[in-house]
């Protein structure tokens, strides 16, 4: 009798030392030893049927059925073709007459000026003028190429952060998902307690609340994994619907370059720099061909005359155009080129200014979530865990109530959400240097 009364007085201890220990054993949820795998903690086993996704994968299938990609190399296709043309000298033209009767339409006999005519004329522009048009195509032609670089880096940018996104998510889920399972088992000990009389109800209703949490969290998180899920589809032409598998642990890239490194790299590389370079040639060539157009055009033509009775006829045509009225149309023409040559390099003083910021703010992002990641891996997190074994420790000799012990861990989860986040916003600013720079940084 002694031995049952001992039992049902003790059993909620019991039950709570049990627990205690298995969270604190070696190999426990927030056994110190583990604080490396927990940052980040692998992909739960068996979570997910599918596969796990492969960013290189997912970057190639981009590169190969992206529509903005693929509609941009169509217009380097075009662009191209075009040069040819360009510098090619305008259609001749073909002609026939005939003098005599209108019907039927023949020749009048004894009448020298009756005759049948074919003539052939060629206009030809004044020299210079074709290859200048050639040089401008050819440039249209890189512009459209950067262009497409531009596209095509920024797509695989946008890749790039919907994939760690979702790496994001997924991460979250798992972290909610641990912690979840343990308030339950806190929620059990809580609930032992309360029944042999050691513990309140208000230790059980709490925890059952932050459990609710858990699982409204929980909800969100799978909410935001279809959106990005529906991002990555669209990125790359797959239907909305398409399932993705679970995404692998984010790895921190290293980031190896200076700002001024980075902003050197970026001046011989960037898409943006390089086109509106393209765009300073072609306005210069512009120029050069509204100088030009002060200068005459040729013409030049051969005709054959067959007559009746009279010996045949050739006849040599050679025209000019005179640019009589210059102040009215060349001259202006090549005022508007020299202000379109003028405004194309403002705009590249102004795409330089703007790359400047855009590596800068990126690359302030990136350092300050390298240091924030260092902070909550060194420092918050391990301290949080510490403050979690000690509160399980207390609350298993009643030294330490239920509502301590559920805030230490809620603590902690905060804590690790916000490193998977900082970690998440470390790999996106390197993700949104790359486009600028041309090299890869985030992997």
């Amino acid at each position: 009798m002694l031995r049952l009364r001992w039992r049902q007085r003790h059993r909620g201890s019991l039950l709570l030392i049990i627990a205690a220990v298995a969270i604190l054993r070696p190999g426990g949820i927030y056994s110190q030893e583990l604080l490396e795998q927990r940052l980040p903690v692998p992909p739960q086993a068996g979570s997910r049927a599918t596969p796990s996704i492969s960013l290189d994968q997912l970057i190639q299938e981009a590169l190969e059925r992206n529509p903005a990609i693929q509609a941009a190399r169509r217009a380097v296709d075009a662009k191209r073709a075009m040069v040819l043309p360009a510098q090619t000298l305008p259609d001749p033209m073909v002609g026939f007459q005939t003098m005599g009767n209108l019907i039927p339409p023949t020749l009048q006999g004894g009448d020298p000026s009756s005759a049948r005519a074919i003539s052939f004329e060629q206009e030809l522009p004044f020299p210079g003028k074709l290859s200048i048009k050639g040089k401008i195509a050819a440039e249209e032609v890189e512009v459209e190429w950067w262009n497409y670089e531009q596209a095509r880096r920024q797509v695989v940018s946008d890749l790039k952060l919907a994939y760690f996104d979702l790496c994001f998510i997924d991460k979250s889920m798992e972290i909610v998902q641990k912690d979840k399972d343990l308030l339950q088992k806190l929620v059990q000990i809580a609930e032992a307690k309360y029944r042999v009389g050691q513990g309140i109800q208000q230790d059980v209703l709490k925890a059952q609340v932050e459990i609710s949490k858990l699982i409204d969290r929980l909800a969100v998180l799978e909410q935001r994994r279809g959106i990005a899920e529906a991002r990555i589809s669209s990125l790359l032409y797959r239907p909305p619907e398409t399932p993705l598998g679970p995404t692998p642990p984010l790895q921190k890239a290293e980031l190896r370059h200076t700002l001024e490194e980075l902003h050197r790299i970026a001046r011989s590389n960037a898409p943006e720099l390089k086109m509106q370079e393209r765009e300073i040639d072609r306005n210069q060539y512009a120029v050069e061909l509204a100088r030009k157009e002060f200068y005459p055009d040729f013409s030049a033509g051969f005709t054959y005359y067959n007559r009746t009775a009279v010996p045949e006829m050739f006849g040599l045509m050679f025209k000019a155009t005179i640019p009589l009225y210059f102040w009215r149309k060349q001259r202006p023409e090549l005022e508007s080129a020299a202000s379109g040559l003028a405004r194309a390099q403002k705009q590249r003083e102004g795409a330089e200014s703007m790359l400047y910021f855009k590596l800068k703010d990126s690359y302030l992002m990136a350092t300050t979530s390298d240091r924030l990641m260092e902070l909550y891996r060194t420092g918050v997190i391990p301290q949080s865990i510490l403050s979690l074994d000690s509160a399980v420790a207390g609350y298993q000799v009643g030294k330490v109530d239920f509502l301590t012990l559920i805030d230490n861990l809620v603590t902690l989860l905060d804590y690790e959400l916000k490193y998977n986040e900082v970690l998440t916003d470390y790999q996106k600013a390197l993700a949104q240097l790359e486009p600028l720079v041309g090299i890869e940084l985030a992997r």
